[in-house]
C-alpha cells in the first residue's frame, strides 16, 4: 500500500509540474505574441484633423473593451443596442462599451471571485460559446484604464462592421435577444464565434483594431498585451 501511495504521489507531482510548465509557457507565449506588432507603421490622424474620431480602449486588468461614440456619421449604436434593453435608459449616454467574451463567464460570474476553476479548465480544454457585452456610458473621461485613440472615419467604419458581423442577423425593427447585465446600464447579446484559450476576449479587441489597420499586438490573450499598444494620455 505504501508503495502504491508513493507511486500515486509521484504521478500527482509530475502532473502538477507539467501543468505549471504549460501555464508558464502559455504566459510566455502571450507576452511574446503581444509584443509582435501588426500594422507597425500606423499613426493616429494629425492633431486638429476635424474628421478624426476618438474611441477608447478600456480594461479592468483582465478584460478589455472598445468604447465608441454612441452617435456618429458612420453609425448610430442606439439602433443596434437600444436603451430599452437596459434598466436605466434615462441617463444622457454618449458612448457604448463593446466587448466579447465567453457566455458562462459573462452570465454566471458577476465578480472574478465567482469564477470556478472547473470553468477555467473547460474553457482551456474545450472553449465555449461567445457573447457580446454592451455597457452605456455618459461622457467617459480618459484615464489609465480607459485610453483614447484617434482614428479616421474609414478605420472607424471597419470597426463598426466588425462588431455588426459578430451579431446574428436580424431586422433592426425586431428586438435582439439579450440578457440582463451586471448593472442598470449594460446588457449581453447573442454572438457568433467561439471562445477558446487562443481566441480570448482580449484577442477579439486586438483583432478588431488590427482589421481597421490600427497598430496592436499579434496575439494578445491577456489585457496587458492589448493595453501596451495604447499609450496613456499625458497631462
Amino acid at each position: 500500500m505504501a508503495a502504491q501511495a508513493t507511486h500515486a504521489l509521484r504521478i500527482v507531482r509530475a502532473g502538477a509540474a507539467w501543468l505549471a510548465l504549460a501555464i508558464g509557457l502559455f504566459f510566455l507565449a502571450g507576452w511574446i505574441g503581444s509584443s509582435i506588432p501588426r500594422n507597425r507603421d500606423w499613426r493616429e490622424p494629425p492633431p486638429g484633423d476635424p474628421s478624426a474620431i476618438t474611441i477608447f480602449v478600456e480594461t479592468n486588468g483582465v478584460h478589455t473593451a472598445l468604447v465608441l461614440p454612441k452617435y456618429s456619421l458612420q453609425k448610430d449604436w442606439s439602433e443596434t443596442f437600444p436603451l430599452r434593453d437596459i434598466g436605466d435608459p434615462a441617463r444622457p449616454y454618449t458612448h457604448v462599451s463593446v466587448s466579447w467574451g465567453e457566455r458562462q463567464v459573462f452570465l454566471e460570474t458577476p465578480t472574478w471571485a465567482d469564477l470556478s476553476p472547473m470553468t477555467v479548465l473547460r474553457i482551456l480544454g474545450f472553449g465555449g460559446e461567445g457573447l457580446v457585452h454592451v455597457a452605456h456610458y455618459a461622457r467617459p473621461a480618459p484615464a489609465s484604464d480607459i485610453r483614447p485613440l484617434r482614428v479616421t472615419p474609414a478605420q472607424y467604419a471597419v470597426i463598426t462592421r466588425r462588431i455588426e458581423a459578430m451579431l446574428p442577423p436580424g431586422p433592426l425593427s425586431e428586438p435582439r435577444r439579450h440578457y440582463p447585465g451586471y448593472d442598470d446600464y449594460d446588457a449581453f447579446y447573442e454572438s457568433r464565434g467561439r471562445y477558446t484559450a487562443a481566441n480570448t476576449c482580449n484577442q477579439w479587441t486586438s483583432d478588431t483594431l488590427a482589421a481597421a489597420g490600427i497598430r496592436t499586438g499579434w496575439w494578445t490573450p491577456f489585457a496587458g498585451g492589448v493595453m501596451k499598444w495604447v499609450p496613456v494620455l499625458e497631462d
